[in-house]
């Protein structure tokens, strides 16, 4: 069984390289490949091909090769499609041949093309999509080798899944008395499971060795990665069917911190290539651990007989620690997991005890003293997207939670009210529910039973007589406090339970385990707050299927990654409760249901962000919230200045939209005090004012102002800029004018050179790279007017965003506008991205060029995402704009917009966060030009505060843009929790524009996430 009893004298490579010549004709270097017994070695011919070459073991025999040899060939015929090793004829056609090694012994040699690649144990990251896609190629193949037969595949195999008993004469050369009690623990589970099915289960010709050294992976660019190939026949067998995917799965929960992830995505990719039965899906996990015991087995019988070795113990400690995680898992959870990845119910018998419920459900006695079928009663909506709750999740811990669902209650006129069941909650916010320190793991939110809300001391009966299986005071803060588990049976005698928790502590007095309950009775009572971790007063309701174990440590709440699972396990609670259909809220759409929606019902170029789009539903401070609860930190959107859902600022607009909100025809004080707040912040010199609703409108606003003043059109403008969506702002915007559906610069419009010291003409190092930059705009102004098509105006971001997040070079405005003025114009500041404080240094950005503007433009964080912007010009412009032609906008600088402008003002002063911006601003750039000094893919930090951009490059020396590498970081920081994005002309920039309030600790969970997504493949390697 074991080819180590017989020595081999290993193969050169020159020996190689004379095999390839001789046999096969080819003129070749030759470097060698590992391998457990035989002698690999690539092969580079001189026409550039590449192959290996493989000089086997004296112990192996001609039917072995024969049989890869056909097997490859017989998937080459029927599954072409498939990356895989061909067989090479030698110089005699024959696939494979004799020869006499330098031992004396007689050796097998075959030829196979090289696939280009690189093995999955190099690859950074394994993505759910990469294993998937790995599962899919498994089955595909399998599917094409059901067809295939050979005699010699019915052999013995020490890694044949049907044989791992073998390993029982083995364990006691396991050294460490735990490790030793771990494989028997596994191989006992597979005896129990897995053993007494095996005449049962599907039997073929199987790869059977998909581990991380066997297994390619293509090129990171093609996102989701794809599987490259798979190398390495040898432990080809015919087996159990369902080895494959189990053995798949056990290689690539290897160094996994969650290696139900990893195993269910091989599954489900096997699974929809090569459908498994419901029995094959039974014994996956115990197939898996006794791989995983055969694998750490066999390395310590091998050390006994070649302890140095490297090949031997190359996957021992990864092998080690992917069993031990693999053993916190329930059996039964991970046989759930994979039939919900499957398609299937996760719990077999789910639907039946569904639909018992469902027939029984009439003869239930009501577990509250009313029924609840037709007693008055509320059913809250407590999801992430609740506008009951409000925004900051940690309200929900408080007394106001109670005060909120008691005050509608009774604004209802009833006496209970209800929490939904497989509902998404933010509500959960202790390390009971999966939360660190890092806010962006994922945590438990979905809701597994129902609330019914009544007063403390309420007395519940049971629904169904039952056996008293569970009673505990579970006191851990927000967890379920005192609570009782019953156990029941349906009438086909499967059991199920039902779980009562937050109860009163009196209620357990009584109860003893195995006591039983009759439908109808009493048997406890809703505890209060002060007993149940400051929760409002209520019962906690839950059906469970199977315990797991878990006992009173059963969730009440599930991750969202594991919903399936989990609400199989919980079915819904009202099939007992029947609260009547009508009176719960109408359940938001799904994500997929959303996007359909929008695709239908939007416009097609109204884009989203993201491969896999976000759907948004809640906001607190630095922190965007999806449809499932997941955190995400926001280093991207700088619409919310000072925060989103900052309380000041709601509080603000909703006291006077319940007042009033008009237009400005009608005389209000709010506009006066908001003009009067913001212009105190500005020059003296500018001190009119004129409210619209969004930075597009005050641009376009702005033009006219200027061309009223001057009596001209033409305007200048820089290369790559952005100032809104209207028509003739889309006309002085390159970045939309030179892209895509563009219909180029109209006459009036003249580009000047983006001052980009990093990328541009003029460089960093030149001191008067600001004045050459701004010497193109006075050519500009030459050139126009000689051309008799005199200036009005030029329009500039102080700090261009879209450009690449640009810091212009030193005194490159001052010239600019000086230029502008000489030549009779008007000098235009968009200040839409990055007004209000967020550079740190200034609270205006043309303030960081020691110039002021005669126009200003104010938009996005004016109103911290309320619809508001502003324009603010000289008196002289103002006066020249009073042309007879009357300038109205309804909402414009209405008293609510004006109140919420008005408070971004007090939260920015009273909060110093122009000083906070500048602090972790200083802190972020250290951060980030440590990465810089690490990571060459990292060719410039810029920016000031709370406005930097990190451009990425190919080659430092050439600055090439890296654009795949930037779209793969934003979405990579996406899916770790951070959201981020990329803007210049090579969209290679990625810009971090955070509300206002991020602070250090955001900052280094930035840095250390991005650092840990810069070690990855695709941002290592060059496209």
């Amino acid at each position: 069984m074991l080819l180590e009893a017989r020595v081999a004298q290993p193969t050169t490579e020159a020996e190689a390289v004379r095999l390839a010549r001789e046999v096969y004709g080819l003129e070749a270097t030759a470097r060698a490949l590992p391998g457990e017994y035989d002698d690999n070695f690539h092969l580079i011919s001189a026409d550039g091909r590449a192959f290996v070459l493989k000089v086997m073991h004296p112990a192996r025999e001609h039917s072995f090769i024969d049989l890869q040899c056909r097997a490859l060939t017989h998937l080459a015929q029927r599954a072409p499609q498939l990356p895989l090793p061909r067989v090479t004829p030698n110089r005699g056609g024959e696939l494979f041949a004799s020869i006499a090694a330098a031992d004396g012994s007689t050796r097998l040699v075959w030829l196979l093309t090289f696939l280009n690649g690189r093995v999955l144990a190099e690859v950074r990251p394994h993505s759910p999509e990469l294993l998937g896609d790995l599962g899919r190629f498994l089955g595909v193949m399998d599917a094409a080798l059901q067809s295939f037969a050979h005699p010699v595949a019915h052999r013995e195999l020490k890694w044949d899944s049907s044989r791992a008993d073998w390993i029982k004469d083995y364990v006691k050369h396991i050294a460490d008395s735990k490790r030793r009690a771990l494989v028997n623990r596994f191989l006992e589970l597979y005896k129990a499971e897995a053993v007494p099915v095996l005449p049962r289960l599907r039997r073929s010709v199987i790869y059977g060795d998909a581990n991380d050294y066997n297994v390619l992976a293509g090129e990171p660019w093609t996102q989701p990665q794809e599987i490259a190939g798979v190398i390495d026949f040898g432990d080809m067998h015919h087996g159990l069917t369902v080895s494959e995917p189990a053995i798949a799965a056990a290689y690539a929960i290897l160094g996994k911190e969650d290696p139900l992830q990893a195993a269910t995505a091989i599954v489900a990719g096997y699974h929809g290539a090569f459908p498994l039965d419901e029995l094959e899906l039974s014994v996956l996990y115990a197939l898996m651990g006794a791989r995983l015991a055969v694998s750490v087995t066999n390395s310590a019988h091998r050390k006994t007989v070649k302890p140095d070795d490297p090949y031997v113990t190359v996957s021992e400690a990864p092998a080690w620690d992917a069993l031990e995680r693999l053993a916190t898992i329930h059996p039964r959870f991970a046989h759930y997991t994979f039939r919900a990845a499957c398609g299937l119910p996760a719990v077999p018998q789910s639907e039946r005890t569904k639909q018992w419920l469902k027939t029984n459900a009439g003869a239930a006695a009501s577990i509250l003293d009313m029924d609840l079928r037709t007693a008055p009663s509320i059913v809250f909506d407590l999801s992430v997207g609740s506008t009951l709750l409000g925004a900051d999740p940690g309200a929900a811990q408080t007394s106001a939670l109670t005060e909120t669902i008691f005050a509608a209650m009774k604004r209802a006129g009833v006496s209970v009210g209800a929490g939904r069941y497989d509902e998404p909650r933010v509500l959960y916010t202790s390390p009971l529910f999966g939360a660190n320190e890092n806010p962006t793991d994922e945590r438990r939110t979905i809701h597994l039973g129902m609330d019914l809300f009544v007063e403390p001391g309420a007395p519940l009966n049971a629904p169904l007589d039952g056996t008293v299986r569970i009673v505990a005071n579970n006191s851990a803060p927000l967890d379920y406090g005192p609570l009782v588990v019953l156990q029941h049976q349906t009438g086909n005698r499967e059991e199920f339970f039902t779980l009562y928790g937050h109860l009163s502590k009196d209620s357990l007095v009584k109860l003893e385990v195995g006591q039983r309950i009759k439908r109808g009775q009493a048997f406890a009572r809703v505890g209060s707050s002060e007993e149940n971790g400051g929760w409002a007063p209520h019962l906690h309701f839950q059906v469970i299927l199977d315990l797991l174990d878990l006992e009173a440590d059963f969730p009440g709440v599930a991750y969202a990654s594991q919903r399936a699972v989990w609400t199989s396990l919980s079915p819904d609670p009202n099939l007992l409760l029947g609260i009547p259909p009508d009176r719960f809220p109408a359940k938001e759409p799904g994500r997929s249901e959303t996007i359909a929606a929008r695709s239908a019902l939007l416009g097609k170029n109204l884009s989203v962000s993201y491969q896999r789009p976000l759907k948004i539903v809640r906001g607190w401070m630095q922190y965007l919230y999806d449809d499932t609860g997941r955190a995400y930190l926001d280093v991207y959107n700088n619409v919310p200045l000072v925060g989103h859902s900052h309380p000041r600022v709601v509080q603000a607009a909703q006291a006077q939209l319940a007042l009033l909100n008009t237009n400005t025809r009608y005389l209000h004080d709010n506009v006066n005090r908001y003009a009067a707040r913001l212009t105190r912040l500005l020059p003296e010199s500018l001190r009119v004012c004129f409210f619209v609703n969004s930075g597009s409108e005050a641009n376009e606003l702005a033009l006219r102002l200027a061309r009223a003043h001057t009596g001209r059109e033409d305007v200048v403008v820089l290369e790559h800029a952005y100032h809104g969506h209207t028509n003739t702002l889309i006309d002085i915007s390159p970045y939309k004018f030179n892209g895509p559906g563009g219909r180029g610069k109209k006459p009036w419009v003249h580009v000047s050179p983006l001052a980009d010291d990093y990328r541009g003409v003029y460089r960093r190092g030149d001191r008067e790279a600001g004045a050459k930059y701004a010497s193109h705009v006075a050519e500009i102004l030459e050139g126009s007017r000689a051309e008799g098509r005199d200036i009005a105006a030029y329009i500039a971001e102080t700090l261009p965003s879209v450009g690449g997040q640009i810091v212009f070079p030193p005194d490159y405005l001052a010239d600019v506008y000086r230029y502008v003025r000489r030549a009779g114009a008007v000098c235009i500041a968009d200040e839409v991205q990055v007004g209000f404080g967020r550079l740190g240094t200034h609270f205006w950005g043309f303030e960081t060029q020691g110039v002021v503007p005669d126009i200003v433009v104010l938009g996005k964080p004016i109103g911290n995402a309320f619809p508001l912007a502003a324009v603010i010009a000289t008196s002289e412009i103002a006066n020249s704009f009073n042309n007879g032609m009357e300038f109205f906008s309804t909402f414009g600088g209405n008293p609510v917009a004006c109140a919420a402008g008005l408070a971004v003002l007090d939260v920015l002063e009273e909060e110093h966060l122009q000083q906070h911006a500048l602090r972790v601003g200083e802190h972020l750039i250290g951060g980030l030009n440590t990465l810089q000094n690490r990571y060459a893919l990292i060719g410039d930090v810029r920016g000031s505060g709370l406005f930097l951009g990190i451009d990425l490059v190919l080659d430092r020396e050439t600055r090439e843009p890296a654009p795949l590498q930037a779209a793969y970081v934003v979405n990579r920081l996406r899916d770790r929790g951070i959201l981020a994005g990329t803007d210049g002309p090579h969209h290679n920039v990625i810009k971090l524009r955070p509300p206002l309030v991020f602070s250090e600790s955001d900052a280094d969970l930035f840095l250390k996430t991005l650092e840990a997504i810069l070690q990855e493949d695709a941002a290592q390697l060059s496209h």
